[in-house]
């Protein structure tokens, strides 16, 4: 979450306190008036007052009385998450997805469009579109739209600067195609962002604001939120951990770089491995899967404790420790969150990960970090598309509310 600038009209400072309550009943579930007043250090009518208006809303409604405090019985406040929904969609090379959330984050729905390919990226661009305009027309309490997309994402001009194996993302500008196409607002987000965003706004285990989520999926990503904000760099394109080399004359890269983590441990990447040790068809038709497919058929073997898959788990996982190395001795998060494709292999790339971390990093730093694999119940780049849409509703609950 972006902090809001402080506020310069009355209606403006108005805005921003109603986003706070918001934020607050977002974070804390039930609350009363006085428990609200107390956290956020506003006075006892100016809450009213602003309750009041998210009340005539239908954005908050009260929940008969509680003990508030240690102040006696109050009356409850609840935001009235299943009222409002947005709609997230996850733009991750062959792999599109779009899903409809309420702004609590909890999924309603959820569709996956048939593997992309470099030669009809166009034609999926028109199906999103479509599939939106339909989910708009059967449901008028959709708010907002949030989009997920690879990096490098170029902010401002609304491209991706580099997509490897797919360059066909490349000649999509994001911003024409989607931004002024729906009835409701559409806000892009760099896809390891939004998933920083779904985990600080939906993960009940996140503790603190500060929080790297590490995506490691068709490509690897990452995002970072330091102190409530997100690190966005000069043109919205910092934090790209995948395009950081680890091995000067390693493997060529399609970004023009060497080495890449992005290279060796990301779920195209897995694909190519499986392939170049697939003697004797160890891998049953892996020629003709999708990577989500090759990946999900390598962590079923290793599990099943079949020797060559679970040697190559072990390689990835090694590669995938060392982005958390880097990931440690650059952002210093409290928590680390690995999400994706590859965060399917469970626990022993977990432990593997934790393992080489505990060997690599700096260990002042290192032991204030906790490693977690996420916990949402639908993916975190989905959800954090979402994720971004529902942060633009608690930020500015009146221009998506509806309100006056």
């Amino acid at each position: 979450m972006r902090h809001t600038r402080p506020a310069s009209t009355p209606a403006a400072m108005s805005e921003l306190n109603q986003s706070r309550i918001v934020h607050s009943l977002h974070a804390d579930g039930i609350s009363s008036r006085a428990d609200i007043a107390r956290k956020l250090n506003l006075t006892a009518p100016a809450v009213g007052k602003l309750v009041g208006r998210l009340i005539d809303a239908g954005i908050v409604s009260e929940t008969g009385e509680m003990t508030s405090g240690g102040h006696g019985r109050s009356i409850g406040l609840k935001l009235n998450a299943k009222r409002y929904q947005v709609i997230g969609v996850k733009f991750a090379r062959s792999l599109v997805q779009i899903a409809v959330f309420d702004i609590g984050g909890h999924l309603l729905s959820m569709e996956e469009l048939p593997p992309v390919a470099d030669e009809n990226v166009e034609d999926c661009v028109e199906e999103v579109r479509g599939r939106i305009r339909g989910l708009l027309d059967e449901d008028p309490s959709i708010v907002a739209i949030g989009m997920a997309v690879p990096g490098p994402y170029l902010r401002e001009e609304g491209r991706i600067a580099v997509v490897t194996s797919m360059q066909g993302w490349r000649g999509i500008n994001f911003i024409k195609e989607f931004g002024k196409a729906f009835r409701v607002p559409t806000f892009i987000e760099q896809d390891a962002r939004a998933g920083a965003m779904a985990e600080s706004l939906f993960d009940s285990r996140i503790a603190g604001s500060s929080l790297a989520y590490y995506l490691v999926g068709e490509g690897v990503g990452l995002g970072v939120i330091d102190q409530g904000n997100p690190v966005d760099g000069n043109l919205g394109a910092a934090t790209e951990i995948g395009h950081v080399s680890i091995d000067m004359n390693g493997t060529a890269c399609e970004c023009g770089n060497r080495g890449c983590l992005e290279c060796y441990c990301s779920a195209v990447a897995i694909h190519t491995l499986m392939g170049r040790t697939n003697q004797g068809d160890h891998f049953p038709g892996l020629a003709a899967m999708t990577h989500k497919e090759a990946c999900d058929l390598l962590f079923t073997m290793a599990r099943q404790g079949d020797r060559t898959s679970m040697a190559l788990l072990d390689q990835v996982a090694d590669y995938v420790g060392y982005g958390c190395v880097t990931i440690v001795n650059a952002y210093n998060p409290a928590q680390i969150i690995i999400g994706d494709l590859v965060a399917q292999a469970g626990q022993p790339l977990l432990d593997r990960v934790k393992s080489l971390v505990s060997a690599r990093a700096l260990p002042q730093v290192r032991d204030h970090t906790e490693i977690l694999l996420s916990d949402l119940p639908a993916d975190a780049t989905l959800t954090g598309a979402a994720a971004v849409a529902a942060n633009q509703f608690l930020e500015h609950p009146s221009s998506l509310g509806g309100m006056g």
